[in-house]
């Protein structure tokens, strides 16, 4: 297992984490997810440790807060020390006024609520997990910033952000000298490669890792799904939202050349579509989540799948996104005097007739 530093900080994280949303879930929640219990969270969480994982990623909103129980309960058995604990905060817990959003009151809350249910005295890495228009961002940094100080979180990271969002968060950080972000979790697979555009830049400016969920996109890219056959269960057989597919041509494309890929290694799609995003820029782990055992040992295999150059740039074609504005001005006009962030997004497209078939 390779281990990343995880954005202006020191903590080392594996390049694979295990993602927990499955988690004892119930009702619509386990429609949706799955269900694991309390015996397979024990058996994913050796499994991780026993392949180098180090990192377990949950959510104070997983299952009603089942999944963090569950967390706790396995981790007390002796496991902790050897796991890093990240979970997230933002969305509602209850019926009242403050029971969802980033205030102080909701975070030193649930973030207490959270440690109670892990089992811990710290959460190593603590996340706003969506974006709170109607909190100051100077309130939710000053909240977060105390919760470091009084030794319940490690590091603090922002999920679901947009560029603009992360970066008056960390002006604000950086003016006030508070804790700053060192992670963004956010969506990012060949299917979804909007991040490029400004999250990925701005992060290698800023120097802020990405953890990166639903690296399948929800399940399309597994290759069990092709344009010749849908799933019949699942989240996507239920009408499952996340992510909207916008072309539906493109996405079997992609799933079409994953395939190919994968047969030539003798491995999965969804271990093809793992490793492509180790190699992308500024991606300290890919979260990894399973309905089963044998699912996880499947996709922790990805982290050893060395992908050639003529692999990514076949998968690189194929999902590639059209540039928008400024990006295809830039592309065109300012190439003698671009960045090194900038080439994160630009360099595959310097030089080229941007109009031209795709060949």
């Amino acid at each position: 297992m390779e281990y990343r530093t995880l954005g202006r900080s020191g903590l080392k994280v594996s390049v694979l984490s295990l993602g927990s949303a499955n988690f004892g879930a119930e009702g619509d929640w386990g429609k949706v997810w799955g269900k694991v219990g309390v015996d397979g969270v024990e058996r994913q969480i050796d499994i991780s440790l026993d392949h180098g994982v180090n990192l377990i990623d949950t959510a104070n909103v997983y299952s009603a807060s089942k999944s963090e129980s569950l967390i706790g309960e396995v981790l007390a058995k002796g496991r902790r020390n050897r796991l890093l604990i990240s979970s997230k905060v933002r969305f509602p817990v209850g019926d009242g006024p403050n029971d969802r959003g980033l205030s102080r009151y909701h975070l030193v809350r649930e973030a207490e609520n959270s440690l109670k249910r892990l089992r811990t005295d710290v959460i190593d890495i603590y996340q706003v997990h969506e974006w709170d228009g109607q909190t100051p961002l100077e309130e939710t940094i000053e909240a977060l910033d105390t919760l470091v100080r009084h030794g319940k979180v490690r590091y603090i990271g922002c999920s679901n952000y947009s560029a603009w969002h992360l970066m008056k968060a960390l002006s604000i950080s950086d003016s006030t000298h508070r804790q700053r972000f060192v992670c963004q979790q956010i969506h990012y697979s060949l299917q979804a490669r909007e991040a490029e555009y400004e999250l990925i830049p701005l992060g290698f400016d800023q120097g802020v890792s990405l953890l990166v969920w639903s690296p399948l996109a929800g399940g399309w890219l597994s290759g069990k799904y092709t344009r010749n056959s849908a799933p019949d269960t699942g989240r996507q057989a239920i009408g499952f939202r996340e992510p909207p597919i916008y072309d539906w041509n493109k996405l079997w494309n992609i799933v079409d050349v994953l395939n190919d890929v994968a047969a030539r290694h003798k491995a999965t799609a969804s271990q093809v579509a793992i490793a492509w995003l180790l190699q992308r820029p500024m991606v300290a782990s890919v979260i990894m989540g399973g309905r089963s055992t044998e699912q996880i040992e499947s996709n922790l295999k990805a982290a050893s799948l060395s992908l050639s150059a003529d692999d990514v740039a076949q998968l690189d074609k194929v999902s590639e996104p059209n540039l928008l504005y400024p990006y295809w001005h830039q592309a065109y006009t300012a190439s003698d005097r671009v960045g090194t962030a900038d080439l994160t997004l630009l360099k595959p497209y310097l030089g080229r007739d941007l109009t031209a078939p795709r060949t």
